[in-house]
């Protein structure tokens, strides 16, 4: 007992304090930008979201829950909601999918790696005004692209039955090489033995990819998971530069964050937009608890 409590007051060594210090030192400039950026405008937004803007945006009244209670009755913010649930459902799986299907093919020895791999981030290093008026292009209905290569006039961005799922394209080209990148981290650290025991005892390529490229690198495809469900449910750029507010579409095609830009800085109503992004902040948490909990099932920690 006695040499427990001499070893809890022990003085930290000159080595000790150095290390301590400089460790809070380096780290400090990151905690207050998330305590600036992140932490204090997420208890400000939830404070809000319970005050009705005032005239010309001053003197805030408060309204207690009035904000959710109309948001609950708001049909317009539960088809935002579903609009996103659809973005998510497309572009997550697709890009999580063919990012890993191409950093297994670029994982390879092969001619010209480099150059794939860059013309693959491309897209991520692009202006999203630029990658915007491209798409636009390509989507027109009437000059577009991909309409002259079916040979067939098709309302991509125009159909309130389409316009989501073409977004939700977008979305998967831009994503992919990050995502690419990731996975390639990733695979730089799973041992090339296993492929040669494998490749041995006769394992095909399709063989492996499942039995040992997916387990040994699962924790980097559920980081890979979780945070492009947080980013897929945060769609707004997209949207907001690919759809013009004359669009037909609009409103099977507009996000929860669309939506909260709408109310906030169009219509001034910063209470009721404040409601808005609770409630996404909401969904993702349930969400994001989810997948936290489903990851113990597969995703395997060497």
């Amino acid at each position: 007992m006695m040499s427990m409590a001499t070893q809890k007051k022990r003085k930290m060594t000159p080595r000790e304090k150095s290390e301590f210090f400089w460790g809070w030192l380096f780290i400090l400039p990151t905690v207050i930008g998330l305590l600036i950026l992140n932490i204090i405008p997420i208890f400000q937004t939830i404070w809000q979201s319970f005050f009705k803007t005032g005239d010309f945006g001053k003197g805030n009244i408060f309204i207690g829950m009035a904000n959710y209670q109309k948001l609950m009755q708001d049909k317009a913010v539960w088809q935002a909601l579903w609009n996103t649930v659809k973005y998510a459902i497309v572009e997550v799986p697709f890009s999580i999918v063919i990012a890993l299907v191409l950093a297994v093919f670029l994982n390879r020895k092969m001619r010209g790696r480099s150059a794939y791999r860059t013309i693959f981030f491309l897209p991520m290093v692009a202006a999203p005004a630029a990658i915007a008026m491209v798409w636009r292009w390509l989507y027109n209905s009437e000059f577009g692209l991909l309409n002259h290569l079916i040979g067939r006039k098709v309302n991509w961005i125009s159909d309130p039955n389409l316009a989501i799922y073409s977004i939700a394209v977008i979305g998967i080209w831009s994503i992919i090489g990050y995502n690419m990148v990731l996975f390639l981290a990733g695979l730089q650290e799973v041992p090339r033995d296993y492929y040669e025991a494998a490749a041995i005892d006769g394992a095909s390529g399709i063989h492996q990819f499942f039995h040992i490229t997916v387990p040994l690198i699962s924790p980097t495809i559920f980081f890979v998971a979780v945070t492009r469900v947080i980013g897929a449910f945060q769609v707004f750029d997209l949207i907001y530069m690919v759809m013009d507010k004359t669009n037909p579409a609009l409103a099977k095609t507009q996000s929860l964050v669309y939506l909260f830009y709408r109310y906030s800085f169009t219509e001034g109503n910063k209470g009721y937009g404040s409601a808005i992004v609770v409630l996404l902040l909401a969904v993702i948490m349930c969400i994001t608890v989810f997948q936290m909990t489903a990851q113990k099932k597969w995703v395997h920690y060497n």
